[in-house]
């Protein structure tokens, strides 16, 4: 299968070499030249009967045919082992005030990105073999919370690679950045910028293009990669649990094979439910995907308008992972929908010069898979809350606002999931006001004990680094660069 840009007509590598690059040199994103065949109705009923892991192989074997069946069985047996701590890898709750909520926490650092994170270094270390390439990858990449704690954990120790992640200070939850912390160590490192995440992204992606640094980085053996979403080997393993999910409900009879479900997707970068688009692609029987904003709300109006607008405030809200203007994954979308590189250069040429664009009327048809919502910071704990009275279930402020979106959603009769996309753990602060109506006595480690106290509960993952501490390094977004030097002794 070959992989071509969104940008540029004849720009085109295979499945391997994408995987690798992250991001192609124009600037565009990687998507298959043509999209896979969907399975049959035979084919997805014997799927939807697997293992996770069986499941996996076979998802990724329809994209990725350059990776032998053997290969790809051993990257999703590392991949989906013994460090989770459900053998079930995503499991789906029963009906909870309304909704099916998708488990995708129960990785090493409690966060839907393990989904993809404990996948991506083994698709990557296969596929430099596969390709004879010596050089050492440099993970270049921006986080909003969970992204960069997932990259490290799932690249640390791994040889010939380094792991560089930029976070907006004081922009990401407590128990986030001492996770990150926490986590820098051997060959990963994650470094705050005096910004927004949106600022990150941006540098990161100037950094990735600029033809002299790529140049610096080839004379000492070394070349960029992408953990984040931009990278379709971390877009593509989150398409397989939109099956399992589907698989579950049908094995208990919650709904009959054939029936569309609904999936209700806390969404900033664009990268989660654009894996749920490619899973209706392949087949899967989906009703609406629910596009599910924060208050930076640029994707709610995008749907209902067909207009992107970034020129808008900027809102620091309890989902941080969430606070994000620029969701890069949605140009997979609009070449989707369109089929026209030279169309998706122009708008994101005009994203960057003007911070906004306009879809045309005939396009904007074509989003009929999606609806879109957003909730306040207020509306996301009164449905923390809403769901604790009805259900006695937990979740956390981003699977909040996709539960809010799933709960005021009327489109149609089909049953939804909710991709509850991280512990609620991992936001105690918010979690324990919701559930109490009280304030935490103080953020971080004490709060989280105080909301373990509440619940009985505690992940043992996040007992892992109750007691670790590292300094912070902040920088402005105009030395990253230069940071990123520093970190490779360039």
């Amino acid at each position: 299968m070959i992989y071509r840009s969104t940008r540029s007509a004849n720009l085109e590598v295979s499945g391997a070499s994408a995987i690798i690059q992250g991001l192609a040199p124009d600037g565009g994103l990687f998507v298959p030249k043509v999209f896979p065949e969907a399975f049959s109705k035979n084919e997805l009923k014997k799927l939807l009967e697997l293992s996770y892991q069986d499941l996996a192989g076979k998802i990724l074997g329809r994209f990725l045919p350059d990776y032998t069946p053997e290969q790809l069985a051993n990257i999703v047996k590392g991949a989906y082992g013994t460090q989770w701590d459900d053998a079930k890898i995503a499991p789906v709750t029963e009906n909870k005030a309304g909704s099916y909520f998708l488990e995708l926490f129960h990785g090493p650092t409690l966060a839907f990105k393990d989904i993809a994170l404990q996948c991506l270094p083994r698709l990557m270390k296969t596929a430099l073999f596969n390709q004879a390439d010596n050089r050492d990858i440099v993970i270049l990449t921006a986080t909003s919370g969970d992204t960069g704690t997932a990259a490290m954990r799932g690249f640390q120790g791994l040889g010939k690679t380094r792991v560089i992640v930029f976070y907006p200070y004081q922009g990401v939850a407590p128990i986030q950045l001492k996770q990150m912390l926490s986590e820098s160590k051997d060959n990963t490192v994650a470094i705050a910028i005096e910004g927004n995440f949106d600022q990150a992204q941006t540098k990161v992606k100037q950094i990735f293009n600029d033809q002299d640094m790529r140049k610096l980085l080839a004379d000492h053996d070394f070349t960029f990669s992408s953990a984040n979403s931009m990278n379709v080997g971390r877009l593509l393993p989150q398409v397989v649990y939109y099956f399992y999910a589907y698989g579950q409900l049908v094995a208990r009879g919650d709904i009959a094979m054939g029936d569309p479900v609904n999936y209700s997707v806390p969404t900033g970068n664009f990268g989660d439910i654009l894996a749920g688009y490619y899973a209706k692609k392949l087949g899967l029987p989906v009703g609406k995907l629910i596009c599910a904003s924060n208050k930076n709300n640029v994707l709610t109006d995008f749907f209902k308008t067909g207009h992107y607008d970034k020129n808008r405030d900027f809102y620091v809200t309890n989902s941080p992972s969430m606070d994000i203007l620029v969701s890069s994954n949605l140009e997979r979308l609009l070449f989707d929908i369109s089929g026209d590189p030279d169309f998706v250069k122009g708008l994101m040429d005009q994203l960057k010069e003007t911070g906004e664009y306009q879809l045309p009327d005939d396009l904007r048809e074509k989003l009929s898979d999606f609806a879109a919502d957003y909730a306040t910071p207020e509306e996301i704990e009164g449905e923390i809350k809403r769901v604790y009275d009805e259900s006695g279930y937990v979740i956390d402020p981003h699977t909040a606002v996709a539960s809010l979106a799933a709960h005021r959603f009327t489109g149609n009769d089909a049953k939804t999931v909710v991709l509850s996309t991280a512990s609620p753990y991992k936001f105690p602060e918010t979690v324990y006001h919701a559930v109490s109506g009280q304030a935490v006595t103080e953020k971080g480690i004490p709060a989280l004990k105080q909301l373990a106290e509440l619940t009985g509960d505690l992940p043992a993952s996040i007992k892992e680094f109750l007691g670790a501490s590292a300094q912070e390094i902040v920088i402005p977004p105009s030395e990253m660069e230069a940071e990123v030097k520093r970190q490779l002794s360039l």
